[in-house]
């Protein structure tokens, strides 16, 4: 029932389907494809409560629910075909507690977005592309491209004319509202000719919107000269660390980390970024001997900012993007040949006290655990025992 998929193809279905779907589903997926290319969605098969689709119904998002529009909302008919705007869908099932049909089947494939301009937002800057080929078809040349602050030059290829914007400099405008940070500029395209113009000049607005821990790229065209529309979404880059101390100087680089029984484990989850105005936060840690499944058979550590290990400690980072912990080998390793960690970390804004990484501890409903919140999982390991270790507990 829901989750996020990034497989260039597959199946969508209702749970149990072709039998009844459960009563008070909310199921949430989050397809999302390769950069610059869109997802194409075919419904197969749709048995549900029919009418106007108010107590058990389909709703496709052309990016993430809570901030795109809508597609369709459906729960019976036609098998209809929808196709996204940017490399991300949202696709949701909702049902009530009456009746139960068979539900729903769906087919989903990446189609290529056309290739006149492209636009990735990497963690340092924004990489923003235009085809020559698209410039010359529309009488611009390569001279006539500048950025706004037109100090930054961009790299000519053969090819392409290429910008690398950074997130804090060449005139890029920062904004923030509600739960969104924005990192906009613009690319001009100016026409030649002082008296007289033979053509408009294009503008290329380009951001970088960022929802919780994910990153929404557009870019569009001003004055309707040219219909030229980009949207791209990606994941903050966040990685974890052992480091063999409390003071976070020598990283461990082992692969398996071999580790006595009760032995400290110090770690540092590090976030990728050029904006200094984010923070990091551990949500939830959970150990597993299979780095697939952290749920069939796992050991909390941490889980939704609530300790579940009385050995879990935090420790005080100088930088914000930096989150520094640690905790005891325990029991749990001694019984399985390896063991691996993930991480659920949660990106807020710096300051920002009504965001999650200020909130702490949370105890969530049932509800609440099911939806599909933004955050980046990290897995790391493996960690495995020391053969002293293992040997001494087999004989006794």
């Amino acid at each position: 029932c829901g989750g996020s998929i990034s497989d260039s193809s597959g199946m969508l279905q209702s749970p149990f389907y072709p039998g009844g779907y459960p009563n008070n589903a909310d199921c949430v997926w989050e397809l999302q494809v390769e950069n610059n290319f869109r997802v194409m969605l075919t419904f197969r098969d749709i048995a549900m409560q029919s009418g106007r689709c108010e107590y058990d119904y389909i709703e496709v998002y052309d990016g993430p629910p809570h901030s795109s529009p809508l597609l369709g909302r459906l729960c019976s008919g036609s098998f209809p075909t929808y196709i996204s705007s940017s490399n991300m869908m949202t696709v949701r099932f909702h049902s009530d507690s009456r009746y139960t049909f068979r539900g729903f089947q769906a087919h989903y494939s990446s189609i290529p977005a056309d290739d006149n301009t492209t636009l990735l937002c990497l963690p340092d800057y924004m990489h923003a592309v235009i085809s020559r080929d698209y410039l010359q078809s529309e009488g611009y040349s390569v001279q006539m491209v500048t950025l706004n602050d037109n100090r930054c030059k961009p790299t000519v290829t053969s090819h392409e004319v290429i910008f690398n914007i950074p997130y804090n400099g060449c005139g890029t405008i920062r904004e923030e509202n509600n739960d969104t940070i924005n990192y906009s500029n613009m690319i001009k395209v100016t026409s030649s000719g002082y008296i007289i113009k033979r053509k408009k000049n294009i503008h290329l607005h380009i951001s970088c919107k960022m929802l919780h821990n994910t990153w929404m790229q557009t870019m569009y065209v001003a004055e309707d000269t040219v219909n030229m529309n980009e949207n791209q979404f990606g994941r903050y880059d966040i990685n974890i660390t052992f480091y063999d101390s409390s003071l976070f100087l020598r990283q461990v680089h082992d692969s398996p980390y071999y580790i006595d029984l009760n032995q400290n484990l110090y770690l540092q989850a590090y976030l990728h970024s050029s904006d200094p105005n984010l923070i990091v936060f551990v949500d939830t840690c959970v150990a597993s001997p299979d780095p697939h499944d952290f749920n069939t058979l796992a050991y909390d550590i941490i889980r939704n900012g609530c300790v579940r290990d009385s050995s879990y400690a935090t420790y005080y980072s100088p930088y914000s993007h930096s989150a520094r912990f640690k905790f005891n080998a325990f029991e749990f390793i001694s019984r399985h040949t390896l063991v691996y960690l993930q991480c659920e970390l949660v990106v807020c804004r710096l300051g920002d006290y009504s965001s999650r990484c200020y909130q702490g501890c949370v105890n969530r409903s049932k509800r609440d655990t099911s939806s599909a919140e933004k955050k980046v999982n990290v897995v790391v390991g493996p960690l495995q025992l020391r053969e002293g270790d293992a040997q001494s507990r087999s004989t006794s």
